[in-house]
């Protein structure tokens, strides 16, 4: 089976190495163009590109693939090279590109996509951060034929697994490592042919809308369950955050104190190595690992070393 591959970050890179690992036939792989980043703002190939080159696959990065689009050229070049590659399967993981319908088609069995919950919930751009801050207590990997809707497609495979108290980054892992399972069998069955597409159903949809800078500020007056959960969603982006004497704290670790706070939400109820305690809308929140502008992110006790925080204080 001849194999292309589009995707861009970390949770493709595995999924690619997944197919590598299984031998499949990787005769092309597209990804985004090469980014600013670091301190330098030096430009940085994806880490699917990375993967690609260092195994000798060909690599494209066009700007869009829409023949009308803002960059026509490179969609018509990115047509050409598809309609070469002669492809049985596209594998689509976090590409960050629309695929027009000349994509979807070009590809013998179209294109499969590795979609990061069990749909239909959570579909679009964020669904492990908007699972984790909804509170599920499952979530999983689709692998899905693709088609013109916003993840609408027929679903092929799907497995689950628990969230327990991951954050983002944790669970991103444990999903990218299924997601590369899971594609393997999915390929697998395609070659049998014992594929069984299913519709998806049309109760239970939900949309995971991108994460925005702005939903980083913590809202003291939200319930404590809520305020940990969205510490845990936002890890590593963009990193839950609140005001203490004008600078700007950044909370990476949290649990809930089930005890009434019985004072104004935001406010530092107690200090300690252990934690700080604050208060939310109905209990309290104890804040583990925290970081300064320009420090490290550390756990509570390193943190007051260099950081006074006193009780009474209020977060804002």
């Amino acid at each position: 089976m001849k194999i292309g591959f589009a995707g861009t970050p970390e949770f493709a890179r595995v999924a690619l190495e997944a197919l590598h690992a299984a031998s499949f036939d990787v005769a092309l792989v597209l990804t985004q163009p090469d980014r600013p980043a670091g301190r330098g703002m030096k430009l940085q190939a994806s880490p699917v590109k990375q993967y690609a080159l260092q195994h000798g696959w060909p690599v494209a990065q066009p700007r869009s693939l829409r023949l009308d689009g803002k960059y026509p050229d490179d969609a018509v070049a990115s047509r050409a090279t598809l309609v070469d590659a002669k492809l049985d399967v596209l594998v689509v993981a976090a590409y960050g590109l629309i695929l027009p319908q000349w994509v979807l088609v070009a590809p013998r069995l179209g294109c499969l996509n590795i979609h990061a919950s069990l749909l239909p919930r959570w579909r679009g751009a964020a669904p492990i951060h908007r699972a984790i801050e909804a509170g599920d207590r499952e979530t999983g990997v689709t692998i899905m034929q693709m088609d013109a809707g916003l993840d609408t497609g027929a679903m092929l495979l799907r497995a689950s697994l628990s969230v327990g108290d991951d954050s983002t980054a944790q669970l991103h892992d444990r999903l990218a490592s299924l997601g590369g399972r899971l594609i393997v069998q999915a390929l697998r069955q395609a070659e049998a042919g014992t594929l069984q597409p299913v519709a998806q159903p049309a109760d239970g949809v939900t949309y995971a809308h991108k994460i925005e800078k702005h939903e980083a500020a913590v809202d003291w007056l939200q319930d404590a369950a809520t305020i940990v959960r969205r510490i845990r969603a936002f890890d590593p982006f963009p990193g839950a955050n609140s005001v203490l004497n004008g600078v700007v704290v950044k909370f990476w670790a949290a649990r809930v104190r089930d005890e009434n706070a019985n004072a104004v939400p935001g406010t530092v109820l107690a200090v300690s190595p252990v934690g700080i305690d604050v208060a939310a809308g109905d209990a309290v929140v104890t804040l583990l690992e925290l970081q300064r502008p320009g420090g490290k992110r550390l756990p509570v006790a390193d943190f007051l070393h260099g950081f006074d925080v006193k009780v009474g204080q209020v977060f804002g």
